[in-house]
């Protein structure tokens, strides 16, 4: 499984609402009303991330939830990214 390129990542982004690419990662920002509601979320993505075997970098800080996800394996971003983040979208 190859990386895509920084060209092919940038296409793909403008397909997937709010996601950017920062520091060898696909990144999000989520914003929820109550720290337990980001904590919820926390809880699905987990759940979500073990079931696909791919597990993203999360950052909780109060109400603000940040993703990051990457495929460490291939030092770059794969189709495995761009699917989970994909389902993070859905959970939000």
């Amino acid at each position: 499984m190859a990386g895509y390129s920084q060209a092919e990542i940038e296409d793909r982004l403008s397909g997937l609402q709010g996601w950017s690419f920062e520091d060898g990662q696909i990144t999000r920002s989520f914003e929820f009303a109550t720290f337990m509601a980001g904590i919820e979320f926390v809880r699905n993505v987990a759940a979500a991330a073990e079931d696909a075997d791919h597990h993203p970098d999360i950052d909780i800080r109060y109400s603000t939830i940040t993703i990051a996800v990457s495929s460490h394996d291939v030092g770059g971003i794969t189709e495995r990214d761009f699917a989970l983040a994909a389902t993070i979208n859905g959970l939000a």
